[in-house]
């Protein structure tokens, strides 16, 4: 059976990022691209005061870590990413999964898993 490749994106609060970073390190996942972003969900962004006159702030700051696997199973890099970034409140973030189509290395034009390989 042909492994499946999937990407992995997840959006969730800054401060979290080093925790998840460890955690998808230790079940083997270990290549990422880290984006910060701007965003706003449920929380519909924050107050934030100059000068003492409130300002609305509408888009919250966000890290988006996207990573795509073959090897490493897409419930188990789940199940990790929920476990390390639940809090329980609004802007704990989402998870999204995408299936690939395909992969191509530039540098070798390796493409599917071969091209996801670090050999």
């Amino acid at each position: 059976m042909v492994n499946k490749i999937t990407k992995i994106e997840i959006i969730t609060r800054t401060e979290k990022f080093e925790a998840l970073k460890k955690a998808l390190n230790e079940i083997g996942v270990t290549g990422m691209t880290v984006s910060q972003v701007l965003g706003c969900g449920m929380q519909k962004g924050f107050p934030e005061y100059y000068r003492g006159v409130p300002l609305e702030i509408h888009l919250v700051p966000k890290v988006k870590i996207e990573t795509v696997t073959c090897e490493v199973p897409v419930e188990l890099v789940v199940e990790a990413a929920k476990k390390v970034l639940h809090t329980g409140k609004i802007g704990d973030g989402k998870i999204f999964i995408y299936d690939v189509a395909n992969v191509v290395r530039i540098r070798t034009g390796e493409e599917g898993r071969a091209a996801l390989q670090n050999e």
